[in-house]
């Protein structure tokens, strides 16, 4: 299945944010060997940043409060590792504010307090800021290790020691199967901390094997109807030890899947519901960045 990246082009310039188009424009650059302009991708998330270090203001697409989130910390690390290995020190600085907002066990609040709720997903809104969540503690810490990999200040950094110790607790003590996404957010900090805790690493995913489906599929409890994760969304890239819970045909059946996605205007879209007007065009840009990274990374661009 090929994949039309002039089309990804016109899609992105039609409808993504900013930011999406910087980071497209990077990764494609890259791609075809030219030096990219991680200057231009580091100025778009800043327009995103608060000045106690961490992100708001929709950088997570249905979270549009201008309060620095848990949930947009995800999404600034993962710009921060597009830029490798240029690193920056506002990525320090976001473990700085991460540490700060972090709970005594190390594990951050599924979302702090929103001055503005517009817009805003339920789960967001709704969220527990006195409890600990493993969902977002796990992504957020996975995140930070691939940007660890190239960026010491980050790699050496008490808050992500901190939040890896605690998910792995958390992992360590799950006995029933968790909801979807705080399976799979566990699984991609295992990959991520592999590095770091090899044997432990490998036994927590021995504990977690039960409950991931055999085939990768697994409806999202709250979700859309017809909402499903996959084995990319488990394990999207290829080197880590993640990809041992799926038989390689459910892998390439799934990349196929995903390279097929693709629709006529050139962007990718994704299945979960949406809270306002803009978030289904910023998942659109974010997915489309993220589908193309994805296939990169294993071997189908």
């Amino acid at each position: 299945m090929s994949i039309d990246l002039s089309a990804a082009a016109a899609f992105m310039a039609t409808h993504a944010r900013v930011l999406d188009r910087r980071r497209f424009t990077l990764l494609t650059g890259l791609l075809e060997g030219a030096p990219g302009d991680t200057a231009a991708v580091l100025s778009a998330l800043d327009a995103y940043r608060n000045e106690d270090g961490g992100y708001g203001w929709g950088l997570e697409p249905d979270l549009r409060t201008p309060d620095s989130q848990p949930g947009a910390a995800m999404h600034a690390f993962t710009v921060f590792e597009d830029v490798a290995p240029v690193t920056d020190p506002r990525a320090a600085g976001l473990c700085d504010w991460l540490g700060s907002v972090s709970l005594p066990d190390g594990g951050l609040p599924f979302a702090l307090p929103a001055t503005v709720a517009a817009g805003t997903a339920p789960w967001w809104a709704g969220a527990d800021p006195r409890v600990s969540s493993l969902q977002i503690t796990a992504v957020t810490a996975a995140a930070a290790h691939r940007v660890a990999a190239h960026d010491a200040a980050v790699a050496a950094h008490p808050w992500l020691e901190r939040a890896t110790a605690y998910c792995l607790d958390a992992i360590a003590a799950t006995e029933r199967a968790p909801h979807a996404y705080e399976l799979a957010f566990a699984v991609r900090l295992l990959d991520a901390a592999h590095a770091a805790h090899p044997a432990r690493v490998a036994a927590l995913l021995d504990h977690l094997r039960p409950f991931v489906p055999a085939d990768g599929l697994m409806r999202v409890e709250g979700g859309k109807e017809d909402e499903r994760l996959r084995p990319l969304d488990f394990s999207p890239f290829p080197d880590g030890p993640s990809r041992s819970l799926f038989v390689k045909e459910a892998v390439d059946a799934d990349l196929d899947r995903l390279a097929a996605g693709q629709a006529e205007d050139g962007g990718w879209s994704v299945d979960y519901a949406h809270f306002s007007a803009a978030s289904p065009l910023e998942w659109r840009g974010h997915a489309t960045v993220h589908a193309v990274t994805v296939l990169h990374h294993n071997g189908r661009l």
